[in-house]
């Protein structure tokens, strides 16, 4: 028998036959399978585009909104989120924001249809967030590139539309900085009064720092900016501050460096990654450490309370390490207890004592509440302050004029309740303290009583 033979012998075997055909009709379909796989792939790879956002990007928030409000707007599946909002009046309003909610999404933008797919994973924590970690991918048809720009800097414009204006609060949150309450409608800088030309005088040095880059560049001087204000509690260091960051559209980081936790390698990092256009405050930054004159017993006291080194605080504001293009301000109500390493030159560029009130703040600050009063009563309500024996803050001027506000006389006739409030010094010391700048002669004043 030859193959021909047996060839046909076979082909007339209906089992064969049967076997064959299924055979072939798997073996087409797992070709065709593999084909739709491959020219998938090869298609998305040549002509489809894929951005994926992960949370603990800053444009997350911003993107989620975005597609909210611009994209998927008549999607049926929806993540809410509730916000909190105070106004003017101090009421506290609700609102309802909803987002698209984890799965695929689709919509319409500029001639292209664009996929929307929300992943969350509920075996993988977000460690700075301490929530599920989650990502947005967005798939386009085709390779422009630029659409994904596009939609990020809608989505950044529309964000920062919303707090355009506003003073905008940051604290420390582990290893990242986050927003802290909610946008402030800014405090104008005229609202705090502080001695004859001093607001205006550390307003222009801010802005000469921020309009001058290239000027440090040329120079090889490290471009950054630092200020101390000390004086007593109540004086208007920490207002003036909130004032001078709604002045220039700056928003405030806030950073205790008393906190239980706080380390060189934290701090270090917190700096380095401080959102942009901001003032980073380092508020009682004396109740952080001791000076270095300081006896034993004190720096035993202040021992254990957190794992920040001096020396750490030192690298930070003027060490190898340190970040450039970033504003500084301290305060403290005892400059004398801080060392000179700290508050030299390069890492302390500015002094300002901001001190209790001067006859021109007292007229100033009555003439603001009661614009209506002649100047007889502006200069009668500075005198009976003066007389008083005592120094006075401004809080507890404005504290005065709160109890008064709809009575200047009563004010001006009742200034003697100020001397009870606990925030004024006695008036032997009021020469000394009037010169804040010079510490060793505040500091040997202080020592001997």
């Amino acid at each position: 028998m030859g193959i021909q033979d047996l060839v046909a012998s076979l082909g007339e075997n209906p089992y064969f036959s049967a076997g064959f055909g299924l055979f072939g009709v798997g073996a087409g379909a797992a070709v065709l399978r593999k084909g739709y796989t491959i020219g998938l792939i090869l298609f998305r790879r040549h002509y489809m585009t894929t951005l994926e956002v992960p949370c603990r990007d800053k444009s997350y928030s911003w993107l989620l909104q975005w597609i909210t409000h611009k994209g998927a707007r008549k999607t049926q599946h929806l993540s809410v989120e509730t916000k909190f909002q105070q106004i003017e009046t101090g009421k506290i309003t609700t609102r309802h924001d909803f987002i698209p909610s984890v799965g695929e999404h689709f919509f319409w933008y500029r001639t292209t249809w664009i996929r929307v797919e929300r992943i969350r994973s509920d075996q993988t924590l977000d460690l700075h967030m301490g929530v599920p970690f989650e990502s947005v991918k967005l798939t386009a048809l085709g390779k422009n590139r630029s659409l994904f720009v596009e939609i990020l800097e809608e989505a950044r414009d529309m964000a920062i539309k919303q707090n355009e204006g506003k003073t905008i609060m940051y604290t420390a949150y582990g290893a990242e900085w986050r927003q802290f309450g909610n946008p402030r409608k800014p405090r104008p800088i005229s609202s705090v009064v502080l001695d004859c030309g001093l607001s205006d005088k550390i307003v222009k040095d801010v802005k000469d720092f921020m309009e001058s880059p290239e000027w440090y560049s040329s120079r090889g001087i490290p471009y950054r900016r630092g200020y101390l204000l000390h004086g007593p509690p109540g004086c208007g260091k920490s207002s003036f501050i909130t004032a001078l960051a709604g002045e220039l559209q700056l928003g405030i980081c806030v950073l205790n460096l008393s906190e239980r936790g706080l380390t060189d390698d934290r701090l270090n990092h917190l700096l380095a990654l401080a959102p942009e256009n901001t003032i980073i405050l380092l508020e009682d930054v004396d109740s952080a450490f001791v000076s270095r004159e300081d006896t034993a017993e004190m720096k035993a006291a202040y021992a254990g309370l957190n794992r920040l080194t001096f020396s750490g605080l030192l690298n930070c504001l003027d060490g190898v390490a340190s970040t450039e293009a970033r504003i500084v301000f301290m305060t403290t109500n005892y400059p004398e207890r801080l060392d000179p390493a700290l508050i030299r030159p390069g890492r302390v560029d500015m002094k300002e004592y901001i001190g209790y009130c001067t006859p021109y703040q007292l007229e100033t600050m009555f003439s603001r509440f009661y614009p209506e009063e002649p100047p007889l009563s502006v200069q009668a309500f500075s005198q009976a302050v003066q007389n008083l024996g005592v120094s006075v803050s401004a809080a507890s001027v404005q504290g005065h004029f709160m109890i008064y506000k709809d009575d200047p006389q009563g004010a001006v006739q009742n200034v003697i309740q100020m001397a009870q409030i606990k925030t004024f010094l006695p008036k032997e010391d009021k020469e000394i303290e009037s010169d804040g700048r010079q510490f060793d002669k505040l500091a040997e004043v202080k020592k001997n009583k």
